[in-house]
């Protein structure tokens, strides 16, 4: 009874608290940082803090930790200045922060602490002019004790300095997209109890439905204590076990009744409350969860190809690499809303999970990764200098610290220690004893925490030396995959030494691609088109080849030189426009359990009338489904070379489908049109009920010698790049030889056709001009060719997209419109409005007929089928003068350009056409 009291007490001094607080909508990022370990008594002191740059580094000498000075700028507090969010420009590598506490009434006799999330790199405290601690390290929390320093009856000064003067040993990560300067992670206060829970960790076992939990103590017990723990979820009965004096750690094993298993499917919690007592009024108490899951290797199923499994079953991973940056906020998120919807944005795009890169990222957003079911590969930041015993000891700890705080997160699957060997060099060479201390890193990972995998390096250079996944990068164009792929599964077996170091092999490791994508694929890179054409053709491949168990793409956003993102900086979505070529199709059919792969390209040239024994390759990588018969219905539809809509064929086979295998199946029988067309092969793969579970396309170019003239028509082609003049006010030019023309700003171009010689103008009973065409945005390479030399990971700036010589800028919510006057022979025909330059995977022709040379030209850009009727003055006046005038204007008013395709760019196969029809 009376430990209800007490509980009673608390709730009441919370309360208490939180009304003594700011308000808490004046409090950025109000929620406790750490949803595993929570105090009840806890003060918030995120927000407004005084502050102040100390570019000479004069402030300890000249006494600022005092009293005697306010400091003369604003912070907003966690935010790392330099940020937007902070309120506070860059302006030197030391600042000090100031504010003034209150330590609540009710908190008499507890201990008080000042708990840091993280600030960078060398963080120093001072309360009411007296140091109370210092700290060395940028990602992970660390406290201080301000008890002996307090003076309850008054308002505390606290002064906390923070020198990020560079290191080379330092772990800086990519602070070039931002850097984490200064306080970055919420800072709070906590009261405790002279004894309190330093720890506390849940080591769950599946297979005996047992959990050990291993508790630590700031101090040996001086009596015997009780821990208590009391579940909210799981309908587990509160159980405790004894805590013996003398004994600062505590392992307990206890039996779950019905266990209820954490996955991907059912991210289920248990939430609990740690109470720990010494039978008097002195007690601490503890709030965390954890999740009942597993993580080992177990081979797909009818194979002997080991794959990452959850819960003792294999799991086909999906995943993105997240650099976890936010442009107003670099390493610190604006709020737990957006926080939440990081995850959430992985798994609405239907992937299972993240690698945050080189960033320990914040715990609560591990918690919300934990709450809706997304995998993490967690990595450890990276230095850019050389190996020494600074940076060595650098990395331990930041090790043991990111694995002590986030031991609980059950979506955390492995612990990724390097990244491309960054920051293992001497010399620019990987050396033996460096590559011995990071065995002994590995090592060390596996002792501090035996549930994961832990990876040694993440590589690219073919240098793994011991690690539980045999992982690699690659970026490649889509149509070099399949040959890349194949060598991969053909070089990974036991005792290969692919993809390690000199004298190390590979055991039975699951094999993962850790990083994939198109962008380093080209010279240069390629900016801003990766996760279309080229994404699908990869994705594709990746499917054919079962003995890879996933891959990751690069990556989850555009950051600030890399706008391969699913999501661009600000978050707002890129377009695919995979609906407008088959409908209902998205990026989520691309990432579908049950996949199929349609034809052996995504387009190829075809003769009309050819026949073709189109491949099919299912991927069933999930047991959901079981042994069942599926459908595949598909339909091939196109658009002739007047960019009329056109349905050829349909028809449906019936498959059988098995949980985990991955096959080629029987192929469909396609007759291709007999006239020149672009023709799309749709296929829906379906269950007997009717139940769409996958989408996929491939397109035929078909390509006839001769054109044959419709019935009652003339058709008078024009090639985009036959133009008799033009004038533009920023720029004209053509790309691959004419097969595409632009104009940029305001302007003209102008065709001049010779009036058919045959055609009677009596005989013209109407007229229209037909082309593709879009609005023309001028880009940085445009202007001229695009510099994108220098280290864009270690800061620079912002960089455009638009300036990499690859790039395209991928459709999105902005939009560039422009309209385009069309006049015959000086006769208004009409205006259309083009509502954008985009360019995705509506765009098959661009793609199709782009070099192999490891170069982009306007790759996926495409246009809008414009059709104006010719007024019957301007047919007269066309035939009297012999001469057919075509100009199309853009106007100083909607000055966006414009761009006209011809029959092998864009998106319709067909040049600029005058149909004329005749008696």
């Amino acid at each position: 009874m009376r430990e209800f009291g007490i509980f009673i007490l608390l709730l009441f001094f919370s309360a208490t608290i939180i009304q003594h607080a700011q308000a808490i909508d004046t409090v950025p990022l109000p929620e406790h940082p750490r949803p595993d370990f929570q105090r009840p008594v806890w003060l918030n002191l995120n927000g407004q803090w005084r502050f102040q740059f100390d570019p000479d580094n004069r402030g300890i000498d000249e006494g600022w930790y005092t009293a005697t000075r306010s400091f003369e700028k604003e912070i907003t507090v966690p935010f790392p200045w330099g940020s937007k969010l902070s309120g506070v420009s860059d302006e030197a590598v030391i600042g000090w922060y100031q504010r003034f506490i209150e330590i609540p009434p009710e908190w008499a006799g507890e201990q008080v602490f000042l708990v840091i999330g993280a600030a960078d790199w060398h963080t120093t405290a001072w309360l009411n002019g007296i140091k109370v601690g210092e700290h060395r390290g940028g990602y992970t929390p660390f406290e201080m004790n301000l008890t002996p320093f307090m003076n309850p009856e008054t308002p505390q000064q606290l002064i906390i300095r923070v020198d990020d003067t560079e290191h080379s040993f330092k772990l800086y990560g990519k602070q070039g997209y931002g850097n984490a300067r200064g306080i970055w992670q919420t800072v709070y206060l906590e009261a405790r109890p002279a004894v309190h829970l330093t720890q506390l960790h849940f080591l769950p076992d599946i297979d005996r439905s047992t959990v050990m939990v291993k508790a630590m103590l700031n101090q040996p017990p001086a009596r015997n204590m009780k821990l208590e723990l009391a579940f909210a979820t799981g309908g587990q009965k509160p159980m405790s076990k004894k805590w013996k004096r003398g004994r600062q750690s505590l392992e307990w094993t206890f039996r779950l009744d019905n266990m209820r298993l954490w996955s991907l499917y059912d991210p289920f919690l248990y939430e609990l409350t740690a109470i720990l007592s010494d039978g008097t009024s002195n007690w601490d108490k503890v709030s965390s969860y954890f999740g009942m899951r597993k993580i080992s290797v177990a081979n797909l199923p009818g194979t002997d190809t080991p794959y990452i499994a959850l819960n003792n079953k294999p799991i086909y991973l999906q995943t993105t690499l997240d650099q976890a940056y936010h442009p107003d906020g670099f390493y610190t998120f604006p709020s737990d809303e957006f926080v939440r919807d990081e995850i959430l944005r992985t798994r609405r795009l239907g992937l299972n999970g993240q690698r945050v890169h080189v960033k320990i990222e914040i715990p609560r957003k591990l918690y919300w990764a934990d709450k809706l079911g997304v995998l993490i590969m967690a990595d450890i930041p990276n230095s850019w200098g050389e190996p020494n015993a600074d940076m060595r000891r650098e990395t331990e700890y930041a090790l043991r610290r990111m694995i002590e705080r986030d031991f609980n997160h059950p979506s955390i699957f492995a612990w990724v220690l390097f990244n491309e060997t960054w920051g293992l060099k001497t010399n620019k060479e990987y050396l033996p004893e460096t590559q011995d201390w990071v065995a002994e890193m590995v090592a060390l990972a596996k002792q501090l925490d035996p549930t994961r995998m832990v990876e040694d390096n993440s590589p690219n250079l073919h240098d793994h030396v011991v690690t539980d996944i045999n992982s690699w990068h690659a970026y490649l164009p889509g149509r070099a995959w399949k040959k890349y792929l194949d060598q991969v599964e053909a070089s990974t077996y036991p005792g290969s030494t692919w993809n390690f170091a000199e004298g190390y092999a590979q055991s039975n490791q699951p094999n993962l691609n850790s990083e994939c994508g198109n962008v380093w694929g080209y010279r240069g890179s390629t900016g801003d088109v990766d996760w279309s054409w080229d994404y699908h053709w990869m994705l594709n491949e990746f499917r054919r080849h079962p003995k890879i168990c996933g891959w990751l793409y690069t990556e989850h956003h555009d950051v600030i030189n890399e706008w391969n993102g699913y999501y661009r900086y600000d978050r707002s979505n890129k377009i695919t426009g995979l609906n407008d070529i088959v409908p209902s199709m998205r990026l989520n059919d691309l990432h579908s359990p049950v996949y199929l792969v349609v034809g052996d390209s995504l387009c190829r040239t075809s003769r009309p009338s050819e026949r073709v024994d189109v491949p099919l390759w299912l991927s069933c990588m999930t047991d959901k489904l079981g042994d069942t018969r599926l459908i595949v219905k598909w339909d091939l539809v196109g658009w002739n070379s007047l960019g009329e809509h056109e349905t050829y064929t349909e028809g449906q086979q019936p498959i059988q489908c098995k949980a985990w295998v991955s096959h080629a199946i029987s192929p469909i029988p396609v007759r291709l049109p007999d006239h020149a067309c672009l023709a799309v092969l749709r296929s829906y793969l379906t269950t007997t009920t009717g139940q769409v579970l996958q989408r996929n396309f491939t397109a035929f170019h078909v390509q006839a010698d001769e054109e044959k003239q419709p019935d009652g028509m003339v058709l008078l082609r024009i090639a985009p790049d036959a133009f008799a003049d033009a004038s533009w006010s920023k720029k004209q030019w053509n790309v691959l030889n004419g097969l595409k023309v632009n104009g940029a700003g305001s302007g003209w171009f102008e065709y001049h056709l010779t009036w058919p010689a045959h055609i009677a103008p009596g005989t013209v009973t109407s007229a229209a001009f037909i082309m593709e065409a879009s609005a023309k945005r001028l880009l940085d390479k445009d202007i001229a060719c695009g510099d994108m030399s220098g280290d864009y990971m270690r800061g620079g700036g912002a960089h455009d997209p638009g300036r990499n010589p690859n790039a395209y800028p991928m459709t999105d919510e902005d939009s560039y419109p422009s309209a385009v006057r069309i006049y015959v022979n000086d006769i208004p025909a009409g205006v259309v409005d083009l509502p954008d330059d985009p360019a995705d995977h509506r765009g098959i022709l661009s793609w199709h007929y782009q070099p192999h040379d490891r170069t982009l030209h306007e790759a996926g850009s495409y246009g809008y089928l414009v059709n104006v009727t010719i007024p019957s003055e301007a047919i007269q006046r066309a035939a009297a003068a012999k001469m057919i005038c075509i100009r199309l204007a853009v106007s100083d008013g909607l000055p966006h350009g414009l761009a006209i395709y011809g029959k092998n760019f864009g998106r319709y196969p067909l040049d600029p056409t005058i149909v004329l029809s005749v008696k």
